[in-house]
């Protein structure tokens, strides 16, 4: 009998439910998605994710959400649809916001960081989950033995440590991510070093307070050890709004506004966002982050993902000497396992030879707020 083809949106549609969700026919599966249409998600993501399904033999369910400025547990209403459903899938910030919660976690539950039709249908989307989360995991390796770490752009980063362990509890989401974008984060504590800071300090997606960015005239240098930010230097004007910005985020919230958590990289040659940063940041700080082109740190807060984040464009990131990012560019090869890893997938592979270069950049190519 003669398959049509599939359609690279179907694809998507497919990989999300069945190689992230594991999905079966016959199986429920409730669409959490939100009431506000502002642009974040695309609107009609849930009707393409929603007939996928049905064609796969799911049921559906749908269940809307407004925008939860202040991060908290899903309701008792959703709550109890969820537990009703073989799964949840996220079209929503309320998952994002959750993801490293523990309530409900035991629950099969995927946030969708693919939030529009192009990026479902493009490779962000298309390429098999399956092989990612496994490179996800030989990431982890080789940063669990690395003796010594080396990070540095071309802005100015320059921070180093070693020996990584990584917690057995609170290390990661507690929500499977699709697609899998970046690697478990690493913890801070045994780092040292500065970030350089261009464009913007903004938030995690935790909490949605405002202002949720602070723009940056020029490169602010973030110094810390360990754990806290030290000191920050650069021109007085930067300084004085990214330390009011800090302490005014911290006092809403109670916390240590100079705690630094942890920090990871981008690991999807697929992800891409198109467009300026600052037309949206939100929307920028939920998404562009799986660009290997981009470098985050979770501060203010000691907690995952903290309220602040840092963000380090073009990192090198050097195991034991060895750039397994380089200038922006992640190379899966130079860590073991990672050829064989890429050898089996060949549309991984070749994603991984040309990657998306867009991940928000103002018209000179740099990150900043405003055009």
């Amino acid at each position: 009998m003669h398959h049509q083809a599939l359609s690279p949106l179907e694809q998507g549609a497919r990989n999300l439910l069945l190689n992230c969700a594991n999905c079966q026919p016959g199986q429920t599966v409730l669409f959490v998605h939100e009431t506000e249409n502002d642009g974040y998600y695309d609107p009609e993501l849930l009707n393409v994710l929603r007939e996928a399904a049905v064609k796969l033999g799911l049921v559906t369910h749908q269940h809307a959400v407004p925008i939860a400025r202040d991060v908290s547990d899903p309701d008792a209403v959703l709550s109890a649809k969820m537990h009703a459903s073989d799964c949840t899938v996220f079209l929503a910030r309320l998952g994002d916001q959750i993801r490293f919660r523990t309530k409900d976690a035991a629950l099969n539950q995927i946030i969708s960081y693919a939030l529009d039709r192009d990026m479902l249908a493009s490779p962000f989307g298309t390429l098999d989950y399956a092989a990612f989360d496994d490179l996800k995991h030989l990431i982890n390796d080789a940063f669990a033995g690395a003796e010594d770490i080396h990070v540095t752009c071309p802005a100015g980063t320059d921070f180093r440590g070693g020996k990584v362990y990584f917690q057995s509890h609170g290390a990661d989401v507690t929500r499977k991510r699709f697609p899998v974008s970046v690697f478990t984060p690493v913890p801070a504590n045994r780092f040292s070093g500065r970030v350089a800071q261009r464009g913007f300090l903004t938030g995690t997606g935790s909490n949605y307070y405002s202002p949720w960015s602070c723009g940056l005239s020029d490169t602010l240098f973030v110094n810390f050890d360990g754990t806290h930010i030290t000191r920050f230097d650069g021109n007085a004007d930067d300084i004085a709004a990214a330390t009011a910005h800090y302490e005014s985020v911290a006092a809403r919230y109670g916390l240590d506004p100079y705690f630094v958590h942890s920090w990871h990289a981008g690991i999807h040659p697929g992800c891409a966002f198109k467009g300026f940063a600052g037309n949206h940041m939100e929307r920028w700080s939920g998404s562009a982050f799986g660009n290997p082109r981009l470098l985050h740190f979770h501060t203010c807060g000691d907690y995952p993902p903290g309220e602040i984040s840092l963000n380090v464009l073009d990192p090198t990131v050097r195991l034991d000497g060895v750039a397994v990012w380089e200038n922006g560019i992640l190379h899966p090869d130079r860590i073991a396992d990672g050829a064989a890893l890429l050898s089996a997938h060949p549309e991984m592979a070749a994603a991984f030879r040309n990657p998306a270069t867009e991940v928000g950049q103002a018209p000179g190519g740099e990150l900043r707020l405003y055009a």
